[in-house]
């Protein structure tokens, strides 16, 4: 590791060096992680029907593949804080890269686990193995999401952010379409019922991630720091960031109980009757909904000129619509272009202003939870799977407006807000144990509740205590 560190040292730039020039090369490779684990994420929403019908599970313990799964964030995360506050930042000492490459190994051995778990038909085994898993992205996720934030301007960081998601949601549009045709089709007709569905697909999993491990430890990245390797909790001094845990709590809860459930709440006659394979189509509407949104945010929020802004800003949702036209049928996405334009029009409210942007978008999908509860149907599916395209830009406007102004705290504020993924752990069974107990149109209230405080973040929550310079 001292051999690692020195080389490092060597080659290190200044974040003010980096955000003044701007890294492009380095950006473009980085979105191949925000592809990845966006498509192997949203391969969670598969297992959950198909462990339920597999292990005979309610709607509490299926969930608990997402708690499994997210909890891991959690514990890597605030192991990764403990380590910074007692011998200093961790990616301040190995570097990105380093970081990336450690992060996909561990996600590469927790895939590998799940042969074994489905060899023994054992639901615990399979937790563990999703823990795992989680524990690598969350290493990943510490050092992806500042590193993209500084390759280039501060006032442009929501614009990278939404950029890289905008390829993450590539992968979890296209994950529900090919793991549902997999799982649910191609290994039952070979045999593979049930739990032994997952195993093919997961050590291919595995077989990538030491792949890209390879690419990434042979590749040129510039480390980033600020020059300085601190001890102590300096992130917790920000009353911004603090509220900003809690808001990434809030959105990563909100948005893993709605795509969660989707699947199931579809398949409820009273609403659409659709059967799994059907459903999981509209979980890819979900997702997508998220990419198309996530490109229009990466515009919007960039110093594009105005007058391309407007030209591309209005060109992504008609090609999108061609797309899911000539994809899904026009049948399908006829009912989904009020959605788009809904989302135009409110880009427009936004101003290209981060916290502007991310309450307008919180309000409206807490309106869209609100219909869902009360009225049902077929407007509830559509309100349902529309949530996706107006959760497109709550990660990154959250997390640059959290990572704003935090200086050489960058990558430890990263840990605290990767913890906060927790939430993707605690509401959805807190959702699943509501449904078991009123039903899932009810269950609702929770995302509801949860993307209300993340409108209260966009509006005021991450101007406290950081006087005249939170202007975003």
């Amino acid at each position: 590791m001292a051999g690692i560190t020195g080389t490092v040292k060597q080659s290190t730039v200044t974040t003010q060096d980096v955000q003044s020039k701007g890294y492009r090369g380095p950006f473009a490779i980085m979105t191949t992680l925000f592809f990845m684990w966006g498509f192997m994420t949203v391969w969670n929403d598969i297992l959950i029907p198909r462990f339920k019908e597999a292990f005979t599970l309610n709607f509490f313990q299926a969930m608990l593949v997402q708690f499994a799964f997210f909890g891991a964030y959690f514990v890597g995360s605030l192991l990764y804080f403990i380590i910074s506050m007692t011998t200093g930042d961790p990616i301040a000492r190995i570097g990105y890269k380093n970081g990336i490459v450690i992060g996909l190994l561990i996600s590469a051995f927790g895939s590998a686990l799940f042969y074994p778990a489905a060899t023994a038909t054992s639901y615990p085994l399979f937790l563990i193995a999703l823990f795992i898993v989680g524990l690598g992205f969350a290493m990943l996720q510490i050092a992806a999401n500042p590193y993209v934030t500084i390759l280039g301007p501060e006032r442009t960081a929501s614009s990278r952010l939404n950029l890289a998601q905008g390829f993450n949601s590539v992968g979890t549009t296209i994950g529900p379409l090919i793991g549902g045709y997999l799982i649910f089709q191609y290994f039952d007709k070979v045999g593979m019922h049930g739990a032994e569905s997952v195993k093919i697909p997961y050590i291919t999993f595995s077989i990538v991630f030491l792949i890209l491990a390879g690419i990434f430890f042979y590749v040129h990245l510039p480390h980033i720091g600020e020059g300085k390797i601190e001890k102590g909790a300096g992130a917790l001094k920000f009353p911004h960031v603090i509220l900003g845990i809690i808001a990434i709590f809030m959105y990563v809860g909100g948005e893993v109980s709605v795509g969660s459930s989707i699947i199931n709440f579809l398949g409820q006659h009273s609403i659409a009757g659709l059967t799994a394979v059907e459903a999981s189509k509209y979980v890819s509407l979900f997702w997508g909904g998220m990419l198309i949104g996530r490109f229009m945010g990466a515009v919007e929020l960039s110093e594009i000129k105005a007058k391309n802004k407007k030209i591309i800003l209005a060109a992504i949702p008609i090609a999108a619509f061609i797309i899911l036209g000539l994809v899904s049928g026009w049948n399908i996405v006829k009912d989904y272009l009020p959605l788009l334009i809904l989302c135009w029009v409110l880009f427009q409210f936004g101003k290209a202003n981060a916290g502007r942007t991310l309450t307008i978008f919180s309000a409206t999908i807490v309106v869209l939870l609100l219909i869902t509860i009360i009225v049902g149907g077929r407007v509830a599916m559509w309100c349902v799977v529309g949530i996706g395209l107006f959760s497109s830009i709550g990660w990154s406007n959250t997390f640059s407006l959290a990572l704003e102004g935090t200086g050489i705290f960058k990558s430890q504020v990263s840990s605290l807000l990767v913890m906060a993924i927790l939430g993707g752990a605690i509401l959805p069974p807190l959702m699943g144990y509501i449904a078991d107990l009123g039903g899932l149109q009810i269950s609702y209230i929770v995302p509801f509740i949860a993307y209300s405080y993340v409108g209260f973040y966009g509006l005021k929550g991450h101007r406290i205590g950081r006087g005249k310079e939170a202007i975003a």
